[in-house]
């Protein structure tokens, strides 16, 4: 049968069209590891994180010890997409299943970061209890919910093993850590927290975001962070209004060596930001200086202020220690401040705990010490005057 031409040409149009609706549709999707975010970190020098598109964070630390050469990169992926994410595990020092349920912690540090949080309850392990200072988590502690795990340079693997944790948090002074391998082979991720080797106190407070991504909980690090990001620099803009600037002197002796604060120190920036003198402040270490006692007093015999005498929480403590000390004004005027004397239960230093995560408290104590008139309603909460 013959067709006429105009009704040819409608069956070809209506073939195009059947033929144009059954093509399947290209979806736009982005690639599983396309980095759509970064997040902003502002102060602390020792780690990145990236989000990716398919939900994966990437936490990088490079710093994970004092001139550490290795860098660890970790993979944090939600629970349920780990079915569908396939990594090269080699690219990886961990991969962790996220929000972890469960957690062990190595360092009095890390504590404050959880509590504030609100994630303590998931912290099941800590080696040496007996250094934290916390009422919230002493009080879980001794009602067992917080197991005893040794020492950390020397953590018990079997007992850790027992508690099944998605995570342990570590801390280390090198890489030559032998029970992390050891918990790392028995499939438990270990991840590296550096957060003691940033030399700025806001530095170290931001270390609350590396926290964060475990427990899915970015946004409620980024308020806290900003709020003590916030009262830091109000607290660091007031003391620069004080009309005199007072010369500080700090550390103590141990056997016939005096260790004090580098001038490029987490301790010495505390100082400078508190608007006074450090007598020290123009010497390069990130660390501590190791100094005879004569040149300490050459330098430091008129300063108007002691802040943290070491371990010393009274003036007979330190005259007992060496007759030394009361040659300078600042011990003959009862101008020294102690950290030492504020503790947990079981003889945990608070400073050692919370100072790293609350900077602006540490500054306020400052402040209310160098600059009274300024804070005149300020109670102290780390440094109190010696005994």
């Amino acid at each position: 049968m013959q067709f006429p031409f105009r009704f040819k040409s409608f069956l070809h149009l209506i073939l195009f069209f059947l033929l144009v609706s059954c093509k399947p549709q290209k979806k736009e999707t982005l690639p599983d590891h396309i980095l759509v975010n970064t997040e902003k970190i502002k102060y602390a020098k020792g780690f990145s994180i990236e989000k990716s598109a398919n939900g994966m964070t990437t936490i990088k630390i490079t710093s994970p010890w004092p001139n550490a050469e290795a860098s660890f990169t970790y993979a944090l992926i939600p629970r349920e997409k780990l079915a569908s994410i396939t990594l090269n595990k080699n690219e990886y020092d961990a991969i962790v299943a996220v929000p972890v349920k469960n957690i062990v912690v190595t360092s009095t540090t890390h504590i404050p970061a959880l509590e504030a949080l609100g994630v303590e309850d998931l912290l099941v392990g800590f080696p040496d209890t007996k250094y934290v200072s916390s009422e919230k988590t002493r009080k879980r502690i001794d009602q067992g919910l917080v197991k005893e795990l040794g020492n950390n340079d020397a953590i018990n693997t079997e007992m850790t093993i027992e508690l099944h944790p998605e995570l342990i948090v570590g801390f280390s002074i090198s890489s030559q850590n032998k029970t992390y391998a050891t918990l790392q082979r028995s499939n438990i991720p270990v991840v590296y927290n550096g957060d003691w080797t940033e030399e700025t106190p806001l530095g170290k407070a931001e270390w609350i975001k590396f926290f964060a991504p475990f427990f899915e909980k970015e946004s409620t690090a980024k308020k806290i962070f900003n709020d003590i990001e916030s009262s830091y620099l109000k607290t660091k803009n007031l003391a620069k209004t004080a009309p005199n600037i007072s010369t500080v002197l700090s550390g103590a002796m141990y056997k016939d060596v005096w260790y004090l604060p580098g001038g490029k120190s987490w301790a010495a920036q505390f100082l400078s930001d508190a608007n006074s003198n450090y007598l020290w402040k123009e010497t390069l270490e990130t660390g501590s200086l190791s100094l005879s006692w004569e040149s300490v007093l050459a330098q430091g015999k008129n300063a108007d202020f002691w802040i943290g005498p070491s371990q010393f929480t009274s003036y007979k403590d330190m005259l007992a220690a060496s007759k030394h000390y009361q040659q300078f004004d600042a011990f003959k005027n009862k101008k020294v401040f102690t950290f030492s004397s504020t503790r947990g239960a079981t003889g945990g230093l608070l400073y050692y705990e919370l100072a790293p995560q609350r900077p602006d408290l540490v500054l306020k104590d400052l402040i209310s010490i160098l600059h009274p008139p300024l804070l005149p309603d300020h109670q102290p909460v780390f440094f109190k005057p010696l005994e």
